[in-house]
């Protein structure tokens, strides 16, 4: 039983490896969720997706500048 345990851990751990938690990712997942609450119709836990999104979103300072855009976001030129 123990070999079967430690093989299955090892086998989530290996899936889980190619995703990098970033704060884009764990938005893009928390916007996903909200979404489907709301197809669902679940508003309590839409409310609580909404919150956690809040708190997911980037904070610039004032002393960033307002309407420039951060270096690895850099508008294209054309």
């Amino acid at each position: 039983m123990g070999s079967i345990s430690f093989r299955l851990s090892k086998a989530l751990e290996a899936g889980r490896a190619g995703r990098r938690l970033t704060r884009e990712r764990i938005l893009l997942d928390l916007l996903n969720k909200r979404a489907a609450a709301r197809q669902a119709g679940l508003a309590e836990l839409e409310a609580q997706l909404r919150e956690q999104i809040r708190w997911a979103l980037p904070v610039h300072s004032e002393e960033e500048g307002e309407g420039e855009a951060p270096p690895e976001q850099a508008p294209v030129a054309e």
